[in-house]
């Protein structure tokens, strides 16, 4: 069986975001080549794309409505069932790694000021992941919610006016949408894993927890293949939507009739991607532009 490696940057994030998508699915060949199975290639990936400022994870996560505050959620998950997550972790440059130590305790999910402790304790540094790009992206999110803005983070910000974002304020700052990214392997030997990192979306009360570090919603991975969600957190998290494409898998769907059917399923106001890796082949599918690498051999 020959290895397949997926990457993406998060659907609706900048094209550019293509090159590092290509360097992260290098680094999961190299961790496989290393001698590391599935898992570690697909956390490798993952660390690499929390790495790059331009997109929605690790530095370069966005701020939350009160233009200070950065939660960040991260997940990986095996084939063989070891999942491990973190949730609101703040000041970690990668919270895919912190993810993946959760998978040595007896624990599914570390959330908040217990994730941070938690790396702190490990010896993860303290590390601020606000960028110039994550501010910029901030104005302009404020923008939105203030006047319309005019721009793709409209519908977000009508989304969350719904709320009445005064009624719900939680930050310790006056009042005044998201990304994920993630891979998908299987490796020579038929195991598969996923994982995937967000620094959530700007329209957030704080503790606001989405898809990602939710088993079943943003990734999923078992003996049929794995699956990497981006997107609206909630309307991912409804669906379970990764356990969805991967039951399809189980049933004998082929990844790219999974993998659109999967998309298929969120009305086009809803910006959805995912990357589908079976026994069968692999598949890509958005509704919007998303940036993705593929590597097979």
């Amino acid at each position: 069986m020959k290895y397949v490696i997926l990457t993406h940057g998060g659907v609706t994030a900048p094209q550019s975001g293509a090159e590092s998508c290509a360097r992260a699915a290098d680094d999961a060949l190299r961790a496989l080549d290393a001698g590391g199975e599935a898992l570690s290639a697909a956390i490798a990936a993952t660390a690499r794309l929390e790495d790059d400022p331009r997109l929605n994870a690790g530095t370069g996560s966005n701020l939350r409505l009160d233009g200070r505050t950065i939660e960040m959620d991260a997940a990986v998950m095996a084939s063989d069932g070891r999942f491990g997550a973190v949730a609101c972790i703040e000041r970690v440059k990668n919270p895919v790694l912190v993810a993946a130590k959760v998978l040595e305790t007896p624990h599914l999910l570390l959330a908040g000021a217990g994730a941070t402790a938690f790396a702190r304790r490990l010896g993860f540094a303290d590390h601020d992941p606000a960028t110039d790009e994550a501010r910029e992206r901030h104005a302009r999110a404020v923008a939105a919610l203030r006047d319309g803005g005019g721009d793709d983070q409209t519908d977000d910000a009508a989304r969350f006016h719904a709320l009445t974002a005064k009624r719900f304020w939680n930050f310790d700052a006056e009042p005044i949408e998201c990304d994920t990214v993630g891979a998908v392997v299987r490796d020579a030997h038929g195991r598969f894993a996923a994982a995937a990192s967000t620094g959530g979306s700007s329209y957030s009360l704080r503790g606001r927890v989405g898809d990602v570090p939710l088993m079943g919603a943003g990734i999923y991975a078992g003996p049929h293949g794995a699956v990497a969600a981006t997107g609206v957190g909630e309307e991912i998290a409804r669906r379970l939507l990764a356990r969805a494409i991967y039951d399809w898998l189980a049933d004998g769907v082929a990844p790219a009739r999974a993998a659109q059917r999967g998309v298929a399923m969120f009305p086009e106001v809803v910006a959805i991607g995912v990357l589908v890796v079976g026994r069968s082949g692999q598949a890509i599918a958005s509704n919007r532009n998303m940036p993705s690498a593929q590597l097979v051999g």
